[in-house]
């Protein structure tokens, strides 16, 4: 089923998107961050193309280059840098550990990788880069910076007053990043997501939520995350908002601090972190926020009333994505918001439903639209992309549609367990445990039983968590026994990776070694 848009998305580049956004908003503040030293869109194109010069003599046209900052008015003028030059930027996850880096470094084909001393020694990753610069070639940028000299400054100013001049021009169906998927249930896919695949998903999530330029959108996500890149910093460049960018989502009190003082409109988030700064923050602290956007993972129950009672009249909008949708998928709207949906698909979106055997409801989500990628980084070789079927991108997830549009999740064909012939969503399971104990954590994996097929272990940061508190509220509120897991493994903390995305390999393997011990 397609639904349609009100007008066409047209392929657009990267860099002539945002000298485009200059011209109908006007030479506007548009990008800050926690040092207030905000720039205009001419502070940025400038900015861009004279450290992009930089890195252009260092680099070859359409090189691959690696970027490992945090989100910064600082990883923003690398990244539209390296677009102005005609080089492809490589967000790399700095918190998944050296093995899926170097990975991530190889199946990219990433020969540099920009970063800086600030930094590094700030979040301690000296470790960590000393052993990718086994892979690659670290550039520090604080280097770079310390060379421009007038010269550089003058071809920076001409640049800005005629930027579609002096960029590189590109195809706006060639590379606009690689990304790597988050890697909650295997190692990380590599994503090439084209220029116009970017952009056209900014267009879409615009047609379907009105949104203001004077508003100013809070992105304390990383921009190796899609949610965070697209989101967080070309969705408000793109529309005439300020970016305000900050350099981690785990810390609560400052976040919480800074959003009435940079007067955030909008705030976007996964469910982990929108959890915990609605504990630390005060009824006023959100009064400048229009709504709050939650993607990556399931809103849980509790963070919905943690917003509804504390901050009245606050809207918290559950979306849905995927690094390979660019990645923007379906977002419940301001006016039309149905908790326990993820919204309406977005317009010029294409999909279907196959049927799951052994699923009675709903059906294994297909994707095809402007911003849907072209295909995966080939295992074998750098500079290959492995096409999508006729266009459709398999999202492994498990939905129902209605008539209006409105997704729910069911789960993911990965978090289903066979047991005793029935399958049995581990979402669901999920579900269950936080009705019991809505102020905790909860994960559910399976593992091999050999009565069964499958056994359910509940990981739960809840102490005094026990099956019988289960089974109780399950036989009050008709949910199968099946669904009752009969291990529960009691933690300090579910472990979560750097998105805020539940980390379901490095619980798998916690119930796997408490079933060997």
């Amino acid at each position: 089923m397609r639904v349609p848009l009100e007008a066409t998305i047209g392929e657009e580049g990267i860099f002539d998107a945002l000298i485009a956004a200059r011209e109908t908003f006007g030479d506007k503040e548009i990008l800050e961050d926690q040092d207030r030293k905000p720039l205009t869109y001419t502070g940025l194109i400038r900015a861009a193309f004279v450290l992009g010069r930089k890195i252009a003599a260092m680099t070859a046209l359409e090189e691959r280059v690696g970027i490992l900052l945090p989100s910064s008015m600082g990883v923003v003028v690398t990244f539209y840098g390296l677009h102005a030059h005609g080089r492809v930027p490589v967000m790399i996850n700095f918190t998944a550990g050296e093995r899926n880096i170097k990975a991530a470094l190889a199946a990219a084909g990433v020969k540099k990788v920009l970063t800086a001393r600030r930094f590094i020694q700030q979040a301690k990753l000296e470790e960590l880069i000393a052993d990718i610069e086994t892979a690659a070639e670290i550039v520090w940028l604080d280097d770079v910076r310390a060379t421009i000299g007038l010269q550089d400054k003058l071809y920076g100013l001409a640049a800005g007053m005629m930027p579609r001049r002096f960029r590189v021009k590109t195809d706006p169906s060639g590379p606009g990043v690689v990304l790597f998927t988050s890697g909650s249930f295997g190692a990380p896919k590599g994503v090439v997501l084209s220029q116009s695949n970017l952009v056209a998903n900014c267009r879409q999530v615009a047609q379907h939520i009105n949104l203001k330029p004077e508003w100013v959108m809070f992105n304390p996500l990383p921009t190796f995350h899609c949610f965070g890149l697209t989101g967080g910093v070309l969705l408000p460049l793109l529309q005439g908002m300020k970016a305000f960018q900050y350099p981690s989502p785990l810390h609560a009190k400052q976040i919480v601090e800074l959003i009435p003082q940079v007067k955030a409109s909008i705030l976007f988030a996964t469910d982990t972190f929108l959890n915990q700064y609605a504990r630390v923050a005060g009824p006023d602290d959100f009064d400048s926020l229009q709504f709050v956007v939650a993607g990556a993972e399931r809103v849980r129950d509790e963070t919905h009333h943690l917003f509804n009672t504390r901050f009245h009249g606050l809207k918290l909008l559950e979306g849905y994505g995927a690094t390979e949708a660019a990645p923007v998928v379906a977002v419940n709207h301001p006016d039309r918001n149905r908790p326990g949906s993820v919204g309406q698909i977005l317009p010029g979106m294409e999909w279907r439903l196959d049927e799951v055997p052994g699923i009675a409801e709903g059906g294994r989500l297909y994707l095809r639209g402007p911003n849907v990628m072209e295909g995966y980084l080939s295992p074998e070789d750098p500079r290959k992309i492995e096409p999508l079927e006729n266009g459709w991108h398999d999202t492994g997830d498990i939905v129902a549609i209605d008539d209006e549009g409105y997704i729910e999740i069911l789960g993911r064909v990965k978090r289903f367990a066979k047991i005793g012939g029935e399958m049995v969503s581990l979402t669901a399971v999920e579900g269950l445990a936080s009705a019991v104990w809505p102020d905790a954590r909860h994960a559910v994996v399976s593992i091999p039983d050999s009565r069964k097929g499958e056994k359910l272990v509940l990981v739960t940061d809840r102490k005094d968590a026990d099956v019988a508190s289960m089974t109780e509220w399950a036989r009050e509120h008709g949910a199968p026994e099946l669904a009752v897991p009969k291990k529960i493994l009691r933690v300090d903390d579910v472990p979560v990776l750097g998105t805020g995305k539940t980390d379901y390999v490095a619980i798998q393997q916690m119930a796997e070694l408490d079933k060997a011990a």
